[in-house]
């Protein structure tokens, strides 16, 4: 049975050009143009290969067909095409995407020689990909040890002393909020219900003697230890949805800071109730 080849790609040359020189070399080829259309075919039926342009058209979409590939068929050999792929840092973070990136202007028959080399050793990570949430569920106490770290090294919070697990108490409910979130239905910008514990953690922060700039600190902090974590994690991020993970992230964490900040705030206030426990 010939090997099934999935070919994207929005230019009508390069694709007339590729599947000459593949259905030659006793390559079964199945084109697509788009996203959309790498889509349908990816969940029709199995493919072996998928050789994808990076850009097909807007830039990046060869990431989000890639991604669909791994969770349909994580055996088949991902190949990505790019007129550039020996930018660092962007080659990088493809790289944990894709088995290999391919100079578009590449000769044909050295392409052949590659996609035959990776058949015969299949793809060079078998990796669980995950979502946002599973990511950060998985490496909640990590990420609150890195924040703890970081927080240590700041001048600003270590002027108001408190025991490691006092400074971190908050952040479990922080996380589980977040992958809760995460994993929700729920659209973007929609208004979450006030969170008890955003709202103890800006009371109880201003009794002990933190300013507002502090409590800001913390949730940037908070960002920049999320955000380092699936980093380090980009070889399992769904990368189909990552960008809203991401912005869902920044939205709880924002939301709350304000919800923390508007308790902070209110404690000052004449007549404020005492702080909980």
């Amino acid at each position: 049975m010939s090997t099934k080849v999935l070919l994207v790609d929005d230019d009508e040359l390069i694709r007339m050009t590729l599947t000459g020189v593949l259905e030659q070399s006793g390559f079964a080829v199945t084109c697509a143009t788009n996203v959309v259309e790498a889509l349908k075919r990816i969940t029709s039926e199995p493919y072996d290969v998928l050789l994808s342009d990076l850009h097909v058209p807007d830039a990046g979409d060869g990431l989000t067909i890639v991604s669909a590939m791994r969770h349909a068929n994580p055996s088949a050999v991902t190949l990505l095409l790019s007129v550039f792929p020996r930018m660092e840092a962007a080659a990088q973070a493809i790289l944990l995407q894709a088995d290999e990136i391919l100079v578009k202007s590449a000769d044909v028959t050295s392409l052949v020689d590659i996609i035959k080399q990776r058949i015969a050793t299949g793809p060079i990570r078998n990796r669980e990909i995950m979502s946002v949430g599973t990511i950060l569920d998985r490496t909640t106490e990590a990420t609150i040890a890195e924040w703890y770290e970081r927080a240590e090294m700041s001048k600003l919070l270590m002027s108001v002393p408190m025991t490691c697990d006092r400074r971190c108490a908050h952040l479990p409910q922080v996380f589980q909020d977040l992958v809760s979130r995460l994993h929700s239905s729920k659209p973007l910008g929609s208004r979450e219900p006030l969170s008890a514990a955003a709202a103890l953690h800006g009371l109880n922060r201003r009794r002990l003697g933190y300013t507002a700039a502090m409590l800001v600190e913390e949730s940037r902090l908070l960002q920049v230890c999320i955000f380092h974590c699936l980093h380090k994690n980009l070889a399992n991020i769904d990368f189909s949805i990552v960008l809203i993970g991401v912005m869902t992230i920044a939205d709880e964490v924002d939301s709350q800071l304000g919800q923390a900040m508007a308790s902070f705030v209110a404690d000052s206030l004449p007549g404020a109730l005492p702080a909980l426990a």
